[in-house]
């Protein structure tokens, strides 16, 4: 028979743990007062300590109950701040052995701990959890589960490369850690991370119920999942090997060896699966220090850190509160135009309207707004009825009617500036005196937009990248005239979308199309020279470039790479001019546009890329021949876009550097792991890129002439960042 004790309130040494115990279950609840979030620290990690300590010392606690204090997060993980200031591998794999042995205490207590998730369980935070005897989830949308690390250059060193394998077996731990994942709690549930889903009303009452049924010796049962399968590669040795074969193929083909984080974390999860616990954990400590001090670990967490800053960032000074969206509305139902509707439907659940020429082209375009949706579905993102509801919100028509209760309409017809003004008068008519419209051009300024319109003031650009529900940047262009209120409710609606923000210069091309522009436009000075075009590819991939700028541009579309290049002619001059123009014109007025018809630079088949289409050479007057040697073909593509973007953040055309390294690295795949054009101009030492462009200009004309920004770091021996 269980005596119960009378409940009693004690406080650990500071304010971030707190517990109370209630008839023999004590219940521990985590709650940093002076962040928005928790996160583990060595303060945290002492009172943790110091609380399970005492509950394992105390005769009237049976088991434990643990949760968070804050409304919508568990705990994310552990305090990044105190681990960019690691200056050793050997401190850092202190630290992540102090993590192991605080864990290794909550495993083996014997007062079991079962622990009531709710919100974002990320790295350490799903570590602690691991460590659990039993793990409860809430099943709203806010608990999201994983093992994000690898995505800043390190990997789980709490345990984490250990305890999840045994969880959930070798292939379902491996898909999580080596890609960083996280996943929603159903199906975190259904792999097994997770014991129980419940609504988060009772969240804490099935906890504590399951924290007394382990105090009272019950065990709980876990299948192994996946079936045969499961047992044949996740069930003995013979078959995992298969399993680390395959992973680690598949990590090298789809990092190029330029991220060692996964490869180290595939390492730690086999060596403890193969040697033991123990073993395990030192080798996940000491990978960790290894990774820890790398410059690709710095880039990445440095790349965190701006995107969170981003987040809170409302993109003017002195920014007056965004106006709520409720209502949005669309004018062009192509593929742009669609792509916004799905997303905005999808992310900010708002309703959508949609307006195009005719009804056939309006139900065409939601039919492709719902395919974001359907395919949200499919993966298990939504529920059925989730899907159902969010369709609800899609509706149409050739007119504007229902545009009068719209708080922000999003213009995505064709480039052309008479066809936008004349749409913009049309939408003012409409609109509510309040209403913002934002025009989704590449290229064309805002402020030329603008003119002529009756409330500039509310005119703004949204430049969306394409395809919109996975391109993850959005650029907001203010023109001349735009009022700040219509900047903080664009900032503000891209990130209810899910979209990085930055705000950017009214000025041809904006940020991303302005230091594109000298990268593609290499491509035809460098085939005119004989290079072919697998190989500028293939450097540029080398590089770390997701694609070369070849498959970009067959990816963007040769019709609109021949609009954009238009523009910046006639903006910048010659510096900007591609010798390959007239063939490229060639190529779209045949028909070949790029992916999209199947057929460019390269032929596609079934939706793949099939080879280079070779009669290309042809239409563009060019022969391969071998052409500049490959390093000198990677220095031309790269220092071209160095060279821009230093001029771009001179003219204002963003408000720092790290404005412009994010977007060039969201917008278009620069190598995350080289931090940006801007930070790798740093890493290169402006005097060297200054020497490297000159030589480059004396043989190859004026558009490789340094800028003025880079010639004046270079004679203070000086940085984009301090």
């Amino acid at each position: 028979m269980t005596t119960t004790a009378p409940a009693t309130r004690t406080a650990a040494p500071s304010p971030a743990v707190t517990w109370s115990v209630r008839d023999g279950i004590a219940v521990v609840v985590l709650d940093l007062q002076s962040q928005p979030v928790n996160v583990i620290s060595r303060a945290v990690k002492d009172e943790l300590l110091s609380c399970f300590a005492t509950l394992d010392n105390d005769p009237n606690v049976r088991a434990i109950a643990f949760f968070s204090g804050k409304a919508d997060n568990f705990i994310a993980g552990a305090e990044i701040e105190e681990f960019v200031q690691l200056r050793s591998a050997s401190e850092a794999e202190r630290l992540s052995a102090d993590g192991q042995q605080m864990l290794d205490g909550v495993a083996r207590s014997s007062k079991p701990v079962a622990v009531g998730i709710h919100g974002s369980c990320l790295g350490g935070g799903f570590e602690f959890a691991l460590a659990c005897r039993y793990r409860v989830a809430s099943d709203h949308d806010k608990t999201q589960i994983g093992l994000p690390e690898v995505q800043l250059g390190i990997l789980p060193a709490a345990g984490g490369c250990q305890r999840l394998p045994r969880l959930v077996g070798a292939r379902a731990a491996l898909d999580m850690i080596l890609a960083g994942k996280s996943e929603r709690a159903a199906k975190a549930f259904r792999l097994g991370m997770v014991d129980e889903l419940v609504p988060p009303a009772i969240l804490e009452e099935i906890t504590i119920a399951a924290a007394r049924r382990l105090a009272d010796g019950w065990r709980p049962k876990r299948k192994r999942r996946g079936g045969v399968a499961g047992w044949l590669l996740d069930g003995n040795p013979l078959g995992r090997r298969l399993v680390f074969r395959t992973a680690r193929k598949q990590v090298l083909e789809k990092t190029s060896g330029h991220y060692p984080a996964p490869l180290a974390a595939l390492d730690a999860v086999e060596h403890g699966l193969r040697h033991g616990m123990a073993a395990g954990l030192r080798r996940e400590a000491q990978l960790f220090g290894q990774l820890a001090v790398t410059d690709v670990s710095r880039k990445l967490v440095q790349i965190f850190f701006a995107t969170n800053q981003l987040k809170k960032d409302p993109g003017i000074a002195n920014a007056p509160p965004p106006v709520r969206v409720t209502r949005l509305g669309i004018i062009g139902s192509g593929f742009m135009g669609a792509g916004i509707a799905g997303t905005a439907v999808a992310q900010a659940q708002v309703d959508v309207r949609m307006k195009d020429a005719d009804l056939p082209r309006v139900a065409q375009g939601i039919r492709a707004a719902r395919e974001i949706l359907d395919d949200r579905l499919r993966r298990r993102r939504i529920t059925t009825y989730e899907h159902a509801r969010l369709i609800a919100l899609l509706s149409g028509g050739d007119n504007y009617a229902g545009f009068g209760r719209a708080e922000l309409v999003i213009e995505a017809v064709f480039e052309d500036l008479t066809v936008k003004r004349q749409v913009l008068q049309e939408v003012e008519a409409a609109l509510p005196e309040t209403g913002v419209f934002a025009s989704n051009t590449s290229t064309i300024p805002i402020t030329s937009i603008a003119e002529g319109a009756r409330r500039p003031q509310q005119v703004i650009g949204m430049h969306f990248f394409s395809p919109v529900a996975k391109m993850p940047l959005l650029e907001v262009i203010p023109g001349a005239l735009t009022a700040p209120g219509a900047v903080s409710t664009a900032v503000a609606f891209g990130r209810r979308m899910g979209k990085t923000v930055i705000v950017v210069k009214d000025s041809p091309g904006f940020w991303v199309n302005r230091i594109l522009a000298p990268y593609a436009n290499e491509v035809g000075h460098l085939l005119g020279d004989g290079a072919s075009i697998e190989v500028i590819d293939e450097m540029a991939v080398r590089f770390g470039f997701p694609v070369g700028p070849v498959t970009l541009l067959d990816e963007v579309g040769l019709d609109v790479a021949e609009k954009v290049a238009h523009v910046m002619l006639a903006a910048y001059g010659d510096r900007l001019q591609s010798p390959a123009g007239p063939g490229v014109s060639a190529l779209v007025k045949g028909g070949r546009l790029g992916r999209k018809s199947g057929r460019g630079f390269y032929v596609y088949a079934g939706g793949k890329k099939r080879g280079v289409d070779e009669s290309v050479y042809r239409l563009l007057g060019v022969q391969p021949n071998g052409g500049p040697r490959p390093a000198e073909v990677l220095q031309r593509l790269t220092l071209g876009m160095v060279n821009e973007a230093a001029r771009a953040l001179g003219e204002g055309v963003v408000r720092n550097p790290r404005d412009g390294d994010i977007g060039a690295i969201f917008g278009f795949g620069f190598p995350p792991f080289r931090g940006g054009p801007l930070r790798y101009a740093d890493d290169l030492g402006a005097a060297r890129v200054v020497a490297d462009l000159e030589r480059l200009a004396e043989r190859l004309g004026p558009r490789f002439a340094p800028s003025d920004v880079l010639q004046e770091l270079a004679r203070r021996e000086s940085k984009f960042y301090a």
